[in-house]
């Protein structure tokens, strides 16, 4: 089947070889009078998959010649065809999208005529920096379509890695009575509770802490979070230890404290019990109840919001998440999800 480059699109003049790659797969865009316009993306893998014919002034171009020459039009050309190629080749009918997304995705064995895309995608390589507001901006604007948003990964060698982003909710069953009261020793960057009966208070009371040798070790997070529900007291070899003060030494000992503090925070008065996740990797792990009941659910970890990531690091977290069976969030203004997709 032939068809002329002119520009951005592929036209496809004869009526009947254009309503039959329409047909069969949902190639290109009826044009009226008859005939196809087809763009960029599909033109250039119908010439791969030898479906099409492409002239130029007369001349028929090469599948290097169509390549270089999509490419100068669209400068990250190369990994958009590579998750074109990739999504066609699995079934899906894929179209190309302008704007804010690359690409929409419609569902397994589906046609334009009677579904909806599923999908919303973003080809990206694997050395994009991005933030997690980046991503929370995606997920929002993905929402307001009624689409999911997926994200597609190509690495160094061209293979392909997908990521359906989305944002939970967080809730959880744990209580706590905050008008337990109990006193504190800030040893080195701990916080230590001595006397027995506040020990078992504290512990039993939301599951705050680890009881070791009778005492109970308190991290800098549920020390300050106890103190600014009005639980706990803190003293040190110096007198009185204020809120304050025990934010200072947060700052001092742990990166991007505040945030951490601030998630921790949230997930507590959420009803999630939170636990430190340095086994895993992240900052948090989280249950939904009592840890008697349950395994961790979540793996959290706090960022701020406009500092730039990298995609490796994404994958190292998920791909860690996944294999201990849990859900990976990662937590700015929202709790944002990824969780690996195979179409």
């Amino acid at each position: 089947m032939p068809g002329e480059l002119v520009d951005d699109i592929v036209v496809v003049s004869d009526q009947k070889e254009g309503g039959q790659i329409y047909n069969k797969g949902n190639y290109g865009y009826p044009i009226s009078g008859g005939g196809m316009n087809l763009d960029l993306l599909e033109a250039t893998y119908l010439l791969e998959s030898k479906r099409l014919e492409i002239f130029r002034n007369g001349q028929m171009l090469t599948f290097e010649e169509m390549f270089d020459h999509s490419s100068s039009i669209h400068e990250d050309f190369d990994i958009r065809y590579i998750v074109y190629r990739d999504i066609r080749e699995r079934g899906f009918v894929v179209k190309n999208e302008t704007g804010d997304f690359h690409l929409s995705v419609f569902p397994r064995g589906k046609l334009i005529s009677n579904s909806r895309p599923e999908f919303l995608v973003l080809a990206v390589s694997e050395r994009t920096a991005f933030s997690m507001d980046d991503f929370s901006e995606a997920v929002d604007m993905t929402v307001k379509k009624g689409k999911k948003l997926l994200y597609s990964v190509v690495d160094e060698e061209g293979d392909l890695t997908y990521y359906v982003v989305s944002k939970k909710e967080m809730s959880g069953k744990v209580t706590f009575n905050d008008k337990v009261k109990a006193n504190g020793r800030l040893i080195r960057d701990r916080v230590f509770i001595f006397d027995p009966k506040e020990c078992d208070n504290v512990h039993k009371n939301g599951f705050f802490g680890k009881t070791i040798s009778g005492m109970l070790q308190l991290s800098l997070i549920e020390s300050c979070y106890l103190m600014e529900k009005g639980m706990l007291s803190v003293t040190s070899s110096s007198g009185t230890v204020t809120l304050d003060d025990l934010k200072r030494m947060g700052d001092s000992v742990q990166n991007e404290f505040k945030v951490r503090l601030d998630t921790f925070s949230d997930l507590r008065d959420k009803g999630l019990l939170v636990k430190t996740g340095f086994k895993y990797g992240t900052h948090f792990r989280v249950y939904e109840k009592s840890p008697d009941e349950c395994h961790a659910r979540f793996l959290v970890h706090s960022v701020v919001g406009k500092n730039r990531m990298t995609w490796p690091e994404i994958s190292r977290t998920v791909r860690l998440a996944h294999g201990v069976k849990k859900e990976i969030l990662f937590k700015a203004s929202d709790y944002v999800e990824f969780k690996r997709f195979r179409p």
